[in-house]
């Protein structure tokens, strides 16, 4: 097998990869939902009420216990969405042989995330440098000599 073809096996594979890690780390981000769904029902649900009645200290202290359990899983869900969407172009990029950089960059946020996303990441980067696969994002078909020992 040529170093060209096993190249596009590999980015191939990694493609694959790419869209599950994407559905993956989507799934992920669904699970700060239940805590949105509790800071929105501690602003506008009626919980404050009573503590509205016992005092003006207790009542801004829940607001801003609602606050913070409304912002923090809402920037949960954008990063770890966001982070998806940008795995899954990143895929459809490696697909088509296209911004190369962009694939490169996603794999290196991807590696954080331990242990799928590093391991998705690492071997994206050690594929995409490869001069080879340079080659290929070029669009150029020469062979690369491989080294005798």
């Amino acid at each position: 097998m040529s170093v060209a073809e096993q190249d596009r096996q590999y980015l191939q594979l990694i493609t694959i990869f790419h869209y599950v890690v994407a559905g993956l780390t989507a799934l992920f981000g669904c699970v700060p939902i239940f805590h949105l769904g509790v800071g929105l029902s501690l602003l506008f649900g009626g919980f404050l009420s009573g503590v509205a009645a016992e005092g003006a200290a207790e009542a801004v202290m829940m607001t801003i216990f609602g606050l913070m359990f409304t912002l923090l899983p809402l920037l949960l869900i954008i990063s770890f969405w966001g982070l998806a969407l940008a795995t899954a172009v990143s895929g459809y990029f490696i697909q088509n042989r296209r911004r190369r950089l962009f694939s490169i960059g996603t794999a290196a946020v991807n590696c954080v995330f331990f242990p799928i996303g590093t391991v998705l990441g690492v071997f994206t980067i050690i594929v995409l440098v490869r001069p080879s696969v340079v080659g290929l994002y070029e669009g150029k078909t020469a062979v690369v000599k491989e080294e005798e020992e």
